[in-house]
């Protein structure tokens, strides 16, 4: 396979070319707004016969999106091409980062001000929605909950989405009914009386609030508390094509609405190898903790590849650098872990084993850094959030993007259902056998 040299004629086309039995075939090359080059292969199977294998998707772009660029190899994510780093460190609420991510620019004082209104106004269930909590029982997990009350959402607010305007308000209600969904979850599992929403608290104070107040005692968040909760959001605002936003995407190329489309995704983030990695972080803190075993042999035991034992919350998949995201959690769960002042065993362990892992070696030279979902960990588990919460702190979290990502598809005029091709490995041809012969 080759591509054409850089005398290329301006105004012609890249290719690159497959040889397949003697036969070259010109497969046009897509480049990127940073320069990266992807062959478009969907003219393959027509003009040759063949479909490639990429088991896991590994190495297929499965998209063209303009939401969210990440570089793995030099640690860089960007929304809309803003620099996480420049919205952390001016101080970006989630709410403008949802609007940045969903509509793609940052949003205007007016712009601002409608969506909070909006976020505002649709805060509330419907009251049968209360039913449905009702039926639930109470060692139902917080995942199952969202993931079938966004769906309910259908049949009582299902969105008629026609123009730009009854698309913001569609989104604006999910964004804002999908905490008080979590909050209600939360409550519903611990057999506690649900919390509504306040008119004149933020998106953050009311998920907390929504939380952990009682009718008889409201809960006022420490500022710190709030800020940390908000970064976190941002943080997970998008991350390109994971497991739960090509979730979203399969689904709504089919044409699905918004709130059936992001319940999947919901679904998708449910699974531990996707959106449960913060969870297995404090279950091995806790493991730690309970067997007596420091940091340091925790370590010695990664180190031995035959004891089977992993270091979770380290490395990433996409990232061989820091993961961006991790180095502006670790400063704001700094920050938190000051101000509260809390005396927690777990957190003592994390920082030790931070510590530790940090200035290893073995580490080092493999580039394990601690990742988003170590510092997350320690984040809402120093907030109070139960371990069972987490992956839907994490869905909140995600929801702009998955917002964002379902309205490219639907916006795209040239887009058709996703129908991923096989390859088939079973038997050959099997005749039936009558059941007396089985």
């Amino acid at each position: 396979m080759g591509t054409q040299t850089p005398e290329t004629p301006a105004g012609s086309a890249q290719t690159a070319t497959l040889v397949v039995d003697g036969v070259s075939h010109e497969l046009p090359l897509v480049t990127g707004t940073m320069g990266e080059q992807a062959i478009d292969i969907s003219r393959l199977r027509a003009t040759t016969g063949l479909v490639t294998l990429d088991e896991a998707f590994g190495n297929t772009a499965s998209c063209r999106s303009a939401i969210t660029y990440i570089d793995g190899e030099q640690g860089i994510l960007r929304y809309r091409g803003i620099p996480i780093e420049e919205l952390a460190r001016n101080g970006s609420s989630f709410v403008e980062t949802a609007w940045l991510v969903i509509f793609g620019q940052l949003p205007t004082q007016a712009e601002r001000d409608r969506f909070s209104e909006l976020l505002t106004e649709s805060s509330a269930l419907h009251n049968d929605m209360g039913k449905h909590f009702d039926a639930f029982p109470e060692s139902g997990h917080p995942m199952a909950i969202m993931n079938a009350m966004i769906n309910a959402m259908s049949t009582h607010t299902r969105p008629r989405i026609n123009d730009e305007e009854s698309f913001l308000v569609a989104a604006a209600h999910l964004l804002s009914k999908v905490r008080t969904i979590a909050a209600a979850s939360y409550k519903s599992h611990k057999g506690e009386p649900i919390i509504y929403p306040r008119r004149d608290l933020k998106y953050v104070e009311n998920l907390l609030h929504m939380m952990f107040s009682l009718p008889y005692d409201d809960y006022e968040p420490v500022p710190e508390v709030a800020r940390a909760l908000n970064l976190f959001f941002t943080l997970h605002a998008d991350h390109e094509q994971n497991c739960s936003t090509s979730t979203v995407r399969m689904v709504a190329s089919s044409d699905a609405n918004l709130y059936t489309a992001c319940s999947a995704g919901v679904a998708a983030l449910w699974g531990p190898l996707h959106g449960g990695a913060n969870m297995a972080t404090v279950q091995m803190l806790q493991r730690l903790h309970d067997e007596g075993t420091s940091a340091a042999d925790l370590v010695a035991q990664v180190k031995d590849r035959s004891s089977g034992v992993r270091l979770m919350g380290f490395g990433h998949r996409v990232y061989r650098n820091r993961d961006p995201r991790s180095v502006i959690l670790k400063e704001a769960v700094d920050d938190l872990l000051c101000a509260l002042d809390i005396d927690d065993p777990l957190l003592e362990i994390a920082l030790e084993l931070e510590d530790v892992a940090l200035h290893d070696d073995y580490f080092v030279e493999r580039k394990l850094y601690p990742n988003v979902d170590f510092y997350s960990g320690i984040l809402l588990r120093a907030i109070g959030i139960p371990l069972n919460m987490f992956t839907v702190m994490f869905a909140i979290g995600r929801m702009p993007g998955w917002i964002a990502n379902w309205r490219e598809v639907n916006m795209d005029p040239s887009g058709r259902i996703q129908r991923p091709r096989q390859v088939y490995t079973g038997p050959e041809l099997v005749e039936w056998v009558p059941r007396e012969l089985r």
